[in-house]
C-alpha cells in the first residue's frame, strides 16, 4: 500500500468515529431534554443536576472528535491573540465614548429638523 492510501484510510475510519461520536452526543442531549420531560415530578435540583451532568457528558465526548479538537485550537489561538490585543486606555475610552455620543446627538437633531421640516412642508402641500 502506498502511504497516501494509508493516510486515507485513516482519516476515513477517523470519520466514521467521529460520526459514531457525534451520534452518541446527540442521543445524550435527547435524553437530557426528553428525561427532564418525563421526570417532571421529580424535584427540580435533581432534574438540572441530570441535565448538567448529561450536558457535560455530551460536550466532552463532542470535544473529542475533530471538529472538537479545532475548537479547543480556535479556543486557544483566540487566547493568545487577546493577549496581544493594545487595549486603550481610560481617557482614550472616555474621549471616544464622548465623540460618539456628540455625535450621534448631532445626528439625531438634524433628522428630527429635516422630518420637523419635511412634515411642516407636506402639511402646507395638503392643507
Amino acid at each position: 500500500m502506498k502511504p497516501s492510501s494509508v493516510k486515507h484510510g485513516a482519516e476515513v475510519q477517523q470519520s466514521r468515529r467521529d460520526g459514531l461520536k457525534w451520534s452518541v452526543v446527540v442521543a445524550l442531549l435527547t435524553v437530557a431534554v426528553v428525561g427532564n420531560t418525563y421526570f417532571a415530578d421529580i424535584g427540580l435540583l435533581y432534574r438540572v443536576l441530570g441535565v448538567v451532568v448529561l450536558c457535560a457528558v455530551a460536550g466532552l465526548i463532542a470535544l473529542t472528535t475533530t471538529k472538537g479538537r479545532d475548537l479547543v485550537e480556535l479556543a486557544v489561538s483566540a487566547r493568545k491573540e487577546i493577549q496581544r490585543v493594545v487595549w486603550p486606555t481610560r481617557p482614550e475610552t472616555i474621549q471616544t465614548t464622548a465623540i460618539v455620543l456628540v455625535a450621534v446627538l448631532v445626528v439625531g437633531l438634524m433628522l428630527w429638523l429635516i422630518d420637523t421640516l419635511l412634515g411642516w412642508a407636506m402639511s402646507g402641500v395638503i392643507g
